[in-house]
């Protein structure tokens, strides 16, 4: 399902996908916390990216399992291997830090909308979801950092 389209990698032409979704979402997520006059304009970008973000992080990690398997078929050098099993890992860690983010951030959505506003909820709420968001935003970063590094490592090591 996830290995090959037009005879290119799916994982190749997804993980494009996710270096740009993710860091969008983790950018509009804290704003959308930390600034509260501009809700209103990114309320619904916020909530778009929030939905596709991790389904594209999933892609990306399952398209990147049917890859490495396509590698480890292939007969690829166990040091090459090695750098791709790095790679997966931060990859799932990746994926569950954009989940993450991506709850927090409809939740955030959900206690600053107007219908949560009229039910007076705590105001604290927004503040701790904020702060929460905030830190799953930096956590996401860092690991799409970490997982583009160490794929392109494990591509280009040697290459040039």
């Amino acid at each position: 399902m996830f290995e090959t389209v037009a005879g290119l990698p799916v994982h190749v032409l997804v993980v494009h996908a996710v270096v740009v979704f993710v860091p969008l979402l983790a950018l509009l997520a804290v704003a959308y916390g930390v600034l509260p006059r501009w809700r209103d304009r990114l309320g619904w970008a916020v909530g778009v990216l929030a939905v596709v973000t991790p389904v594209v992080a999933w892609v990306a990690t399952e398209s990147g399992e049917a890859f490495e398997n396509m590698l480890r078929d292939g007969g690829y050098p166990p040091e090459i291997l090695s750098q791709v099993e790095t790679h997966s890992g931060y990859g799932d860690l990746l994926f569950r830090a954009t989940l993450g983010l991506a709850v927090a951030a409809v939740a955030l959505l959900l206690v600053t909308s107007g219908r949560a506003r009229a039910r007076s909820l705590p105001s604290w709420l927004p503040v701790v979801l904020t702060v929460v968001v905030v830190a799953l935003a930096v956590l996401a970063m860092a690991y799409v950092y970490l997982t583009g590094e160490t794929g392109a490592r494990a591509v280009w090591d040697g290459v040039a």
